[in-house]
């Protein structure tokens, strides 16, 4: 790899961020981008549906390539890793890097000791299978990124700077911690709205996305930019009578909701015992209500 251009990229997977990393790398190199994939079927697809080749093996995308992604599922990564390092070792001046959240750079190692510079780079935003929209959204959004040494990390630098990025570094023994604050984030404010979803819809409304939608994103909003003092509301408040009545309404016609309810106003309780916010009386009166009976 020469500056900030790429002879050939290579990328190992055909899943959605497969596809958009893929995608991402057209402008920037020299030979077309090579894909591999362990379905033959499903790598041809992918590489057909975004301009790229396939190769028929993962070893000639190893030889052939100066730069290589790897876009697999989490559990599946340390696995070709081992196919990988079990191939005749790549040329010293290889880029390798793995996209997973969860795992940082040690995962490489086989591939670093054998002469790779090794990194993860995982792009904190999801992927829904648009590679074209994904790649305008990667453009601007943060990276996390955990180099295997100092060239490495200003390699990984480098490539997400390429994509329009922002680099942000995560310590290796904090990779698992971030991608479990990214989920929490993400994936359970799915579930969260969708128990919303649900109790609306338990309550007579007949559109309940629409009746949420301004709410929720002045929420958001208000929570990016002023943190927990953004938060509004009874439990703020001290209102232990209008909590009693969430809870005998959710008992009564949405009693899914219930465990979700008392599970985060209890993580709410916390964060406004931390801030000193409540007199002590109102969160004893709040800590009871909400105990699981």
């Amino acid at each position: 790899m020469t500056g900030l251009r790429f002879h050939q990229p290579g990328v190992v997977g055909a899943g959605r961020v497969a596809q958009a990393l893929a995608l991402a790398f057209a402008p920037h190199s020299t030979l077309p981008r090579m894909m591999w994939g362990r379905s033959p079927e499903r790598t041809a697809a992918a590489a057909t549906r975004i301009g790229a080749i396939t190769a028929p093996a993962i070893g000639q995308l190893m030889t052939q390539c100066d730069v290589i992604a790897i876009a697999v599922a989490d559990d599946a990564l340390s696995d070709v890793i081992s196919d990988i390092a079990a191939l005749p070792p790549a040329s010293r001046d290889r880029f390798i890097f793995h996209v997973s959240g969860r795992s940082g750079a040690a995962i490489l190692e086989p591939l670093r000791s054998a002469g790779a510079l090794t990194a993860a780079i995982h792009p904190a935003m999801t992927f829904t299978g648009d590679p074209a929209g994904e790649v305008q959204r990667m453009a601007g959004a943060r990276f996390a990124i955990t180099g295997s040494t100092a060239d490495a990390t200003d390699r990984a630098k480098q490539f997400v700077a390429l994509l329009g990025g922002v680099a942000v570094e995560v310590a290796e023994d904090r990779r698992a911690l971030y991608h479990a604050a990214l989920c929490h984030a993400s994936n359970h404010l799915v579930t969260l709205i969708t128990g919303a979803t649900h109790a609306l819809e338990d309550a007579g409304v007949d559109d309940p996305a629409a009746l949420l939608a301004p709410l929720v994103r002045a929420a958001l909003e208000n929570s990016l930019a002023l943190g927990f003092a953004g938060l509004s509301g009874p439990l703020l408040r001290g209102d232990a009578q209008t909590i009693g009545d969430h809870l005998d309404a959710m008992a009564a016609h949405s009693p899914d909701l219930l465990p979700a309810y008392r599970a985060m106003a209890l993580a709410t309780l916390d964060e406004l015992k931390r801030a000193g916010n409540l007199p002590s009386d109102h969160l004893t009166a709040l800590d009871s209500l909400l105990a699981v009976p």
